[in-house]
């Protein structure tokens, strides 16, 4: 066994991690006046985009599993976000629809993209290199 494998500079994995972790800790001083959670954000900027999607549907949009994301779901209807509702053509699936509330949210979170991409510091270009990057090595991964 290489012992260079080992080191912690020569694994893709900790540069992922923790540039994930420092981009998501961006959105915290954004997110905690509207009271609201980094990925209760991007189950709002999916269902924004398109309301009265399945639990399904939203795992799959944000690579998540229903044993996540159902307790987020859970809280963000308790705080009048969101509803949840049984299919009644199959009442295993659950469709998720906004509120008025939970409309509402798009306008107060309408500047945290712009408050956000400024506090990142990458030329244009090299953000759409990286973008572009993350998502073949999402796809390669779904193969």
């Amino acid at each position: 066994m290489n012992d260079e494998m080992l080191k912690l500079d020569n694994q893709l994995c900790f540069p992922l991690y923790a540039a994930a972790r420092k981009v998501v800790n961006l959105y915290t001083p954004y997110l905690k006046p509207l009271g609201i959670t980094y990925t209760q954000y991007l189950v709002f900027l999916v269902l924004w985009e398109n309301d009265g999607q399945t639990v399904r549907d939203l795992c799959r949009r944000l690579y998540l599993d229903s044993g996540t994301l159902t307790p987020l779901l859970k809280k963000m209807e308790d705080c009048g976000y969101i509803v949840r509702e049984r299919l009644p053509e199959d009442e295993r699936c659950v469709r998720i629809s906004l509120t008025d509330k939970g409309r509402d949210m798009k306008s107060a979170a309408a500047e945290i993209p712009l408050q956000v991409g400024s506090c990142i510091r990458l030329e244009p270009e090299e953000a759409m290199n990286l973008y572009n990057t993350l998502y073949k090595l999402i796809r390669s991964q779904e193969e």
